[in-house]
């Protein structure tokens, strides 16, 4: 049995993410996010602990979080352009998935690894949306690294953090092709 897919290779070598702020209604339903989540569990993850979880921000949550946002930049004194830029992304969300990084205490599995699940959960569920014909960003902001505003938006634990922020919805303007890197100046081969 052949395991080739060129389609999906080709998906995978002209795939871009879609600029967060071009993204607009209608957003995936539950239904609809369902089969995207199982992709992105799919993820390699060492030693099955599932060092991650999903929050499905919807769309009446977006306020909220814009709110808090806020809040938490005043607290921090962030200028004026760095309070609209974060809220920006709740503002305007239509919907995102918080991809949770949970670390798991593990002999055998390090904190690094589960890290690097998280992060891969997270390209997972963005080429999935892709894929499903949706438009997607993964975005972080120094929000997702701001303990308080992780507990007071999201609840998380001491042993969670955002990994990111996977914003899906309606592709408003397909973006322009961007430079893409240098393979000759970022490859290294070794045959001994």
């Amino acid at each position: 049995m052949s395991l080739k897919n060129p389609a999906a290779l080709e998906f995978l070598q002209m795939r871009r993410s879609r600029p967060a702020k071009t993204l607009v209604a209608p957003a995936p339903t539950r239904e609809e996010l369902l089969p995207l989540l199982t992709a992105a569990a799919r993820s390699p993850d060492h030693g099955k602990l599932e060092p991650w979880r999903f929050i499905v921000l919807e769309k009446g949550a977006m306020p909220r979080l814009a709110q808090l946002t806020e809040e938490r930049a005043i607290a921090l004194g962030k200028t004026e352009e760095e309070i609209t830029k974060a809220r920006s992304q709740f503002d305007l969300g239509q919907l995102a998935v918080a991809v949770i990084e949970v670390q798991k205490p593990s002999e055998k599995i390090p904190t690094l690894e589960q890290t690097y699940s998280a992060g891969a959960v997270c390209l997972a569920l963005l080429n999935a949306a892709l894929a499903a014909g949706w438009g997607a960003n993964w975005l972080s902001g120094w929000q997702s690294h701001d303990r308080t505003f992780c507990q007071q938006a999201l609840g998380l634990a001491e042993n969670e953090r955002v990994a990111g922020f996977i914003h899906i919805a309606t592709e408003s303007v397909a973006p322009p092709e961007r430079p893409r890197p240098d393979l000759a100046a970022l490859t290294q081969w070794v045959s001994e």
